[in-house]
């Protein structure tokens, strides 16, 4: 049986590359940026989707960014991977000091909270919004600012989503559902107030252990699934989904979801 490879065996090969490939040898901390994201959306996909196979490809070309930044990093002479192991090792003793240590158990975020200079400090600029509010929530609650159950953020939806309706009647907005062409106040406040309702809603995912995103990330396949199967059935009985109308394809809808097997 061959031995399996080993985290020195990928450092070797990425310095080979390095050194005897052009392209590798071209690359820089810039260029690589692109990559970095692209692989972390391709792994995500893969744990989306529970597919061993392509998690493990897909660990394997984040573990290649991870490495190609570290050697060209230590080619500038400025940290190499061990400096980076040694980061992550101390990081993590700092994270647990209950077990590193002879400190008391304390939240992260709350000795996170000592060292930072504001709420926002240290959050990448390009996160996605829905997982910015989760972080930005998780923070606060980690000094003490948090409900105490589900209860009340829960009601909190409710009350933001009343004064959405408050605002729905005087704002002018396109029938496209775009917004009107030229500034409008009331237009403007009605972003705002439905601002406010995601985020009350992300607060009551955060609260009842659920990442928004990943839950968005869901119901936005059971939407893409439902509506395919909609296509596919007004197809079969030659509707034309453009022309047949909302009480058509709602009708459609109840019948995609009832063949569902399981829960809805």
């Amino acid at each position: 049986m061959q031995p399996k490879a080993t985290l020195e065996d990928t450092l070797a090969l990425m310095r080979d590359l390095r050194a005897r490939c052009e392209w590798d040898a071209a690359q820089t901390h810039a260029s690589l940026r692109p990559y970095l994201v692209e692989e972390a959306h391709e792994l995500d996909d893969a744990l989306r989707d529970a597919s061993d196979p392509h998690m493990r490809e897909d660990l394997g070309d984040v573990l290649l960014q991870v490495l190609f930044h570290s050697v060209v990093a230590q080619e500038r002479g400025a940290f190499d991977i061990g400096d980076v192991a040694a980061g992550l090792i101390e990081k993590m003793h700092r994270r647990h000091p209950h077990l590193y240590g002879d400190g008391v158990r304390v939240g992260w975020e709350k000795l996170k909270a000592n060292k930072r200079t504001s709420i926002e400090e240290g959050l990448a600029s390009g996160l996605p919004s829905l997982h910015r509010a989760h972080r930005l929530q998780d923070r606060a609650a980690g000094v003490g600012f948090d409900w105490d159950d589900v209860e009340g953020p829960a009601q909190k939806v409710g009350e933001e989503l009343e004064e959405v309706r408050e605002h729905l009647g005087g704002a002018r907005v396109a029938r496209d559902g775009h917004a009107p062409p030229a500034y409008d106040a009331r237009f403007d406040s009605l972003e705002a107030e439905l601002g406010d309702l995601l985020f009350a809603v992300v607060n009551l995912c955060r609260k009842a252990g659920v990442h928004a995103s990943i839950a968005l990330d869901r119901a936005n396949a059971k939407f893409a699934r439902r509506f395919t199967g909609i296509e596919r059935l007004a197809e079969s009985r030659g509707i034309d989904v453009r022309t047949a109308g909302l009480a058509v394809l709602d009708g459609l809808w109840d019948e995609v979801k009832a063949g569902e097997p399981g829960p809805a």
